[in-house]
């Protein structure tokens, strides 16, 4: 399943600060339909793009969708920042 979207970037701060982009929910119900097939450890794992940079991660649900973490090297090259809105493709192995 391939997925394109625009997503708001987000901190959160545990042990460390986080950054991630929140899932549409149009997107997310998507997600939720293929998501017990691939499920692992309560994450999904998936390859994300933004801008040119291309990674293997997992998003997790949280709040009815999923968040998709986004690593410190790709928000430091993009000079991504919180509240940014920007564009994210994912691609889940169903």
């Amino acid at each position: 399943m391939d997925l394109q979207f625009t997503a708001e970037v987000i901190e959160w701060r545990g042990p460390a600060p986080f950054y991630y982009a929140v899932v549409p929910n149009d997107e997310a119900d998507l997600i939720a339909e293929v998501a017990q097939s691939i499920i692992y450890w309560g994450c999904v794992p998936t390859m994300a793009t933004i801008g040119h940079h291309t990674y293997r991660t997992a998003m997790f649900p949280k709040q009815g969708t999923y968040r998709v973490p986004i690593r410190k090297n790709v928000r430091e090259d993009l000079g991504i920042g919180v509240g940014d809105r920007i564009e994210v493709s994912l691609f889940l192995d169903v």
